[in-house]
């Protein structure tokens, strides 16, 4: 990956001032001196001397970055330097990443340590660890105060220019994976292949993926979290579904676009009409808006297209929704946050509403706010079947159902900040997306 510009390295350094004024008025909210956040380790496992693949826990990433390091510790004390003691061990098995010379070094206090027990600290009385409960539970200090740990969530809620920065870096780097993806589904290669191609785009390992890329081919887009990949290309290609991201200085991107194979100008047109809902819905982003009333506008939206596009009759769009149709078609959330973590915290102060059970975000944005917006359309088999053996399947048009199951489903996200005036999206909207039907 290309070097980080001054511009950014400058951003960096100001989005540690602003949270060490952040934490330090959470910790002296809470009545504490000083803060050890733990970095973690991969657990083994069970039976095995290889551990799970590690990238971090969320405090410890806000702050550095430094996803995949393990046992590291970050100490932040009121009116002192952060110190980071960074695990090195001398160690012939295992290579030692070097630290770049970067500014924010300046910043925080850097110490090396061959071992990857917590540092001994002063006056534990009036200290709060946080992390991994399994790595903490013999420190000396609180450990994972209820009360604190909420207002560290809400630390991360609006992001900080650098945060936004990063963001929009690792939107580009997927972009150019998504690019190369659609470009090997349309000379035929499996899901396998697809994902080889996506990562050589990228430059990063599946392992060092902000998540397991979701790559389905026909049927298995209609799988939301699909998560195997065929080494071999199906006989007839009816579609792609590609979900996957960067992670770029512990930052995430999480993207999705859908494209139709050849002969597929039903399904073509309802991926165009979707790719027309998700730009009104990306739109509406904005500081005062209610998240959940964009995903309801979504739901408005996708009866629209299920009436226009046949697939449902004989009901108006109230009715569709009202009746639960479009959560057949649609049964997840419209997005969540978006930061060191793909699903990043904080997103539910409340619980959702019982007309969206599986959303992930409650809140009215605000400037900052970096978010998802990800509508979907989908023909799955156990929440297709019901509806149409049931009252409501005679408004649904079964032979056209028929022949678009085989194709799976589409899912379009875009990552969008909040700005002051209304928002922008990282992702690029209309112009990072193909919604052609594909010529294989």
């Amino acid at each position: 990956m290309a070097m980080p510009d001054d511009a950014l390295l400058s951003l960096q350094t100001d989005h540690l001032k602003e949270l060490q004024a952040r934490y330090e008025s959470a910790l002296a909210e809470h009545g504490y001196d000083s803060l050890l956040i733990a970095s973690g380790a991969a657990p083994y496992r069970y039976g095995d001397d290889q551990a799970w693949h590690f990238q971090g826990y969320g405090p410890f990433l806000h702050w550095t970055g430094l996803a995949g390091r393990e046992h590291c510790w970050l100490w932040i004390r009121a009116g002192h330097k952060p110190v980071l003691w960074l695990f090195e061990p001398v160690d012939f098995w295992h290579a030692n990443s070097p630290l770049a010379e970067e500014p924010w070094r300046q910043f925080i206090e850097v110490r090396s340590s061959a071992s990857p027990e917590a540092p001994l600290l002063d006056d534990p009385e009036s200290l709060a660890v946080i992390g991994d409960p399994a790595l903490i539970s013999n420190i000396p200090g609180e450990k994972n105060p209820e009360a604190l740990l909420r207002d560290l969530d809400e630390t991360r809620v609006c992001k900080t220019p650098y945060e936004i920065e990063c963001l929009a870096q690792a939107n580009r780097l997927a972009l150019a994976g998504h690019a190369a993806a659609r470009e090997a589904f349309l000379v035929g290669e499996s899901e396998f292949g697809i994902n080889l191609a996506y990562q050589q785009a990228t430059g990063q390992r599946e392992a060092e993926a902000p998540y397991h890329s979701i790559i389905g081919l026909n049927e298995h887009a209609g799988t939301l979290h699909y998560q195997y990949y065929d080494t071999q290309p199906p006989g007839q290609t009816r579609s792609l579904l590609i979900d996957a991201g960067v992670r770029f200085r512990g930052y995430c991107s999480d993207i999705t676009r859908t494209t139709a194979g050849p002969e597929e100008s039903h399904f073509a047109a309802l991926i165009h009409g979707l790719d027309r809902l998700q730009v009104r819905l990306c739109d509406m982003v904005a500081p005062g808006v209610d998240y959940i009333d964009i995903h309801r506008k979504a739901h408005q939206g996708l009866a629209a297209l299920l009436s226009a596009t046949g697939l449902v009759t004989g009901l108006d769009d109230e009715g569709i929704v009202e009746k639960g149709i479009t959560r057949v078609f649609f049964p997840h959330g419209i997005g969540h946050f978006l930061g060191v973590q793909v699903h990043d915290v904080a997103g539910k102060p409340t619980p959702p509403p019982d007309d969206a059970p599986f959303l992930r975000l409650t809140r009215r944005l605000e400037p900052g706010m970096v978010v998802t917006i990800e509508p979907g359309l989908y023909f799955i088999p156990s929440l297709l079947d019901p509806l149409l053996e049931g009252e409501l399947g005679q408004y649904l048009n079964r032979e056209l159902i028929g022949r678009l199951r085989g194709c799976g489903g589409i899912r379009i996200e875009d990552n969008v900040v909040v700005t002051d005036a209304g928002s922008r999206n990282l992702t690029g909207g209309c112009e990072s997306r193909n919604t052609k039907v594909a010529q294989i």
